[in-house]
């Protein structure tokens, strides 16, 4: 079967959240070859973003259709895509491999997915349900380590593993401006969690602006009321922040680039904002004030210089980032980050000139995950919330789900190839 032709790639791109429709557009157009065109979906669910988040991304991609996961399959049965961007928590990305597994086409699309920023938490688990991908991108030279030794560890194909970068670094290099003197608090939905965390953390930001009267000082927040999400937030700041605030102290939405634009000082407890600060050289403090925890992720900034108290800020101490360390997280600081694509840019280039890709083969089947793979598959059916029309693959998603259990792992892998024949 004859190779793609390389001047009109066709590239779809599937996101869950706003963050993940960051990454998967932004990546999308960086592995890419020139010609490409670029259509975007979201999966209905309880992340779907708003029309405000998708226009916050700025990767100059038209706003993508919202759809069930059947609705997508069916795109891609249609519309002959050249390559597919999975940009979904790990369960879903594995739900849609076995469902574009299951599938006859012509000629199926290089698929490609990756993490949407620090990797610290579920490593293994996430990993081996994005397996099965064409390419898994790695966003550093330490991410791309990690990775290629739990594939190998349970012997797995590590092939697939490229390193790149986070695909949002970018922006004007840090210079200060004199007489201005701006400090961000980066928020995240859920770290800390719990409402008291929540709370301290609030309450030292206002005590530092009340500290630097002539300080500006922006709480970052990640979105608007009835806004969702990738990760729940069930203790918003703007709820939290009750009574008047010092007259230097604001509450911020908007592009993070736009805030580091004017930010002095970026501070966070393990928001991917440190790495985009780090990489225009913004000041940057990670906080220890509740721990160095993986339940909140500034684990993951340990030997990076960064980690620090609101005390010692308060004291005006500013950390000095670890350059050895900025350069295993591929932050980029020394300027080369525009060829940090050019490898996964190759490989998918590599592929589109295949005359025929060899048919999906995820690490999770019936026969190496039968206790795991069913529940997988039946947790993040296709068309949760789909029309009538598309419930031929809740009810194949739902029988493998229960057929492991009631006629054995043999009953399975005929349902999920009945995917393909819809």
């Amino acid at each position: 079967m004859p190779s793609r032709n390389r001047e009109a790639v066709r590239v779809a791109v599937l996101a869950d959240s706003d963050t993940r429709w960051k990454w998967g557009a932004l990546t999308a157009r960086r592995i890419s070859p020139p010609g490409h065109r670029v259509t975007g979906f979201v999966l209905r669910g309880r992340a779907t973003p708003t029309a405000r988040q998708l226009a916050e991304v700025g990767a100059d991609v038209a706003a993508p259709r919202e759809v069930t996961g059947a609705e997508f399959l069916a795109s891609v049965r249609d519309e002959a895509y050249d390559v597919v961007v999975l940009a979904l928590v790990g369960g879903t990305v594995q739900a849609m491999l076995h469902g574009l597994a299951g599938m006859v086409l012509p000629r199926r699309p290089v698929i490609v997915t990756g993490y949407v920023g620090v990797v610290y938490e579920k490593l293994a688990d996430g990993l081996l349900l994005r397996h099965g991908a064409d390419v898994v991108l790695a966003n550093s030279r330490a991410d791309a380590r990690r990775f290629r030794a739990v594939y190998e560890g349970v012997g797995a194909d590590a092939s697939a593993v490229v390193e790149a970068a986070l695909p949002f670094l970018g922006g004007a290099r840090y210079a200060p401006v004199p007489g201005r003197d701006t400090v961000v608090f980066a928020a995240q939905p859920s770290v800390p969690a719990s409402r008291d965390d929540r709370a301290y953390l609030l309450l030292r930001l206002v005590e530092h602006a009340r500290l630097h009267p002539h300080r500006e000082v922006l709480l970052k927040l990640r979105s608007k009321p009835g806004e969702h999400t990738t990760h729940v937030e069930e203790h918003p700041y703007q709820k939290l922040a009750k009574g008047p605030l010092p007259p230097n102290v604001r509450l911020v939405h908007g592009h993070m680039g736009e805030v580091l634009d004017r930010t002095d000082l970026l501070v966070t407890v393990s928001s991917t904002a440190a790495l985009e600060a780090l990489h225009r050289g913004v000041p940057t403090a990670v906080l220890t004030d509740l721990g160095v925890r993986e339940a909140l992720g500034n684990h993951h900034f340990i030997g990076s210089g960064l980690l620090t108290s609101w005390d010692r800020l308060d004291g005006g101490h500013r950390p000095c980032p670890d350059a050895a360390w900025l350069t295993d997280q591929g932050v980029a600081a020394d300027g080369s980050y525009e060829g940090s694509f050019d490898a996964a840019r190759a490989r998918v280039l590599d592929l589109l000139a295949e005359p025929a890709l060899p048919p999906v083969a995820p690490y999770y089947t019936p026969a190496t995950a039968p206790g795991y793979l069913p529940a997988i598959l039946g947790r993040h059916r296709l068309d949760a919330t789909g029309p009538p029309a598309a419930g031929p693959v809740r009810r194949l998603l739902r029988d493998a789900a229960r057929g492991v259990y009631r006629h054995g792992v043999q009953r399975v892998a005929p349902v999920i190839r009945r995917l393909g024949e819809l």
